[in-house]
C-alpha cells in the first residue's frame, strides 16, 4: 500500500486565497496528496501568496529562508509559491531563492498536477501565464467531502479600475467573470456538502457580468438564481466597488431574503482631491448618496467599508474629510490602513506623507470607527437575530456563529449544533462579538 504525500498549504491575505487554497489541495488530491497539519510534515509546502500588504514579496523571502532548511533532512520535500507575488516576481523567486522547485500564478493553478510530476522529475516549474482556458472547468469531479456549513465561492477575478495604489490589475489581471451556469453548478454541489451560506467572491465582484442562457447577466440576477438553490439559506458577497453599485443590485437587498443584511463597500478616502489621486473615480459625495440609497432599501443593512491613511499628498484637510465621511456612515466594521508603497503601481514614486503624521492620523481614524462599531453592536442588545452555528465556541457548551449581519455571536447556552441556524437574543456585547441566549434552532435539510 502506498502511502500519501502529504501537502501544507500556507495562506496569506485575502478570502479569495483561501478560496484558491482549496482548489489548490483539490487539484494534487488527485495526485495522491492528503493535507498535513505543518510544514515539517509535508511533502509538499505551497506559499499562496498576497501582494498588497508592504513588502509582501521580502516577507515571502523571509519565510522560504526558514522553509529551506527542512530540505537539509528532507531533501525530496518540494517547495513551491502560488498567489500574487508568484505572478509579480515570477523566475526572480527561483533566482533569489534556489530551494523553491515551483512557480505559479493565481490564474494557473489548475496547471499543478502537471507542474508537480515535473518537480517529482527534478526540474523547476513555473508558470504565470494568464491562460485562456477556464481554470475553474480542470478542478470538477473532486471527491465530494462533508463542508462547514458556509463557503467561499468565486464568481469573479481581476480588476479593470487601475486605482493608483493598487496591484490587482497587474497580478490577477482584467475582469472575468464566470458563467452563470458553472457558478450555480458549484453553489449546488456546495449545499449538497452541507453549506447553507455562501459568500460570492471578486476582486471587484459587483461588476460580474457572467454569461448567461440569454447573454451576460449582472450580479443581483445570479444572486436570485443562486437564491432558488433549496438548501442555500444565506447568500454575501465581496469586494465591491461603488461605481458598480446599481440600481439592480440595490434592489436586491430589499427583495431577496437569502442576501445578507451587510455590505462591505470600500471607499478608501473622503476627500476628493485624494479620492482623483487615488484613481478611484467616484466623490464622498456620490458614495454618501449611494449609502442613502442602499439604507433606503434595506434599512438595517451593517455596512463596512476599507480607507487607506496617509496616502501621498494627503493633508490635514484631505484626512479631517475622511473623518467626516466616517462620522457620516457610522460603520458596523471598517478596515484602515496607513499607505505602503505598492512596486509598481502609479503612487509608488509619489511623495510619501511624514509617518508620524500618518501614524497619528490612523490612531484618530481607529478610535472612531470603533466607536461606531461599539454602537452598532450595543444597538443589537435585546434584538433577535439569526446565527448560523459554525464551529463549538471556547467554554463548555457555548457554541459560535455569525448573525446575518456578520457578527461574531457566542451562544451561551446552546441546544444548536454545527450547521443549525438558531434563532437567538443578544444579551451582551463584547469588544469583538456579541452573546446570545438560545431561542429556537432551525436544522436544516430535515
Amino acid at each position: 500500500m502506498t502511502t500519501a504525500k502529504k501537502l501544507f498549504i500556507k495562506t496569506y491575505g485575502c478570502q479569495m486565497n483561501v478560496y484558491d487554497s482549496e482548489r489548490m489541495a483539490e487539484a494534487l488530491g488527485g495526485q495522491g496528496y492528503e493535507t498535513a497539519s505543518s510544514a515539517e510534515e509535508a511533502d509538499m509546502i505551497l506559499l499562496n501568496t498576497c501582494h498588497i500588504r508592504e513588502k509582501a514579496a521580502e516577507k515571502v523571502y523571509s519565510e522560504l529562508g526558514r522553509l529551506k532548511k527542512l530540505k537539509v533532512d528532507k531533501p525530496d520535500l518540494k517547495i513551491g509559491v502560488a498567489g500574487c507575488v508568484a505572478q509579480a516576481e515570477g523566475a526572480e523567486i527561483i533566482r533569489r531563492q534556489p530551494a523553491v522547485d515551483l512557480v505559479v500564478g493565481p490564474q494557473s493553478y489548475h496547471r499543478l498536477p502537471e507542474m508537480e510530476a515535473k518537480v517529482r522529475a527534478g526540474e523547476a516549474a513555473l508558470d504565470t501565464d494568464f491562460p485562456a482556458e477556464d481554470k475553474f472547468e480542470h478542478l470538477k469531479s473532486r471527491p465530494k467531502a462533508r463542508r462547514a456549513p458556509a463557503a467561499f465561492l468565486t464568481v469573479q477575478e481581476g480588476c479593470d479600475k487601475f486605482c493608483a495604489f493598487c496591484v490587482v490589475p497587474y497580478t490577477r489581471g482584467a475582469e472575468i467573470s464566470r458563467p452563470v451556469l458553472r457558478v450555480l453548478e458549484e453553489a449546488r454541489d456546495l449545499v449538497e456538502r452541507g453549506v447553507r451560506e455562501i459568500t460570492l467572491l471578486g476582486q471587484n465582484v459587483n461588476a460580474y457580468h457572467g454569461a448567461g442562457q440569454k447573454g451576460d447577466v449582472g450580479l443581483a440576477a445570479l444572486i436570485r438564481e443562486l437564491a432558488k438553490i433549496d438548501g442555500l439559506d444565506r447568500i454575501r458577497y465581496t469586494t465591491s466597488h461603488p461605481n458598480d453599485m446599481d440600481d439592480e443590485l440595490i434592489a436586491a437587498h430589499a427583495e431577496v431574503p437569502e442576501l445578507m443584511p451587510y455590505l462591505h463597500l470600500p471607499v478608501q478616502s473622503g476627500s476628493d482631491h485624494i479620492l482623483k489621486r487615488m484613481n478611484r473615480s467616484h466623490t464622498a459625495e456620490s458614495y454618501l448618496r449611494l449609502i442613502e440609497r442602499i439604507r433606503a432599501a434595506r434599512p438595517d443593512i451593517v455596512l463596512s467599508g476599507d480607507f487607506i491613511v496617509g496616502f501621498p499628498e494627503e493633508s490635514d484637510a484631505d484626512f479631517e474629510a475622511t473623518m467626516e465621511l466616517v462620522r457620516q456612515v457610522k460603520y458596523g466594521y471598517a478596515y484602515s490602513f496607513k499607505y505602503s508603497t505598492r512596486p509598481g503601481t502609479p503612487a509608488a514614486e509619489r511623495q510619501l506623507v511624514d509617518p508620524e503624521v500618518a501614524d497619528e492620523r490612523l490612531q484618530r481614524l481607529q478610535r472612531l470607527i470603533t466607536q461606531h462599531q461599539q454602537e452598532v453592536q450595543q444597538s443589537m442588545l435585546g434584538r433577535e437575530v439569526s446565527v448560523l452555528v459554525e464551529r463549538q465556541g471556547r467554554a463548555p457548551g457555548q457554541m459560535l456563529g455569525k448573525s446575518e449581519y456578520l457578527h461574531a455571536v457566542h451562544i451561551d447556552d446552546a441546544m444548536a449544533q454545527v450547521g443549525d441556524i438558531a434563532r437567538v437574543r443578544i444579551v451582551d456585547s463584547k469588544t469583538n462579538s456579541l452573546t446570545a441566549r438560545h431561542i429556537q434552532a432551525d436544522k436544516g435539510g430535515e
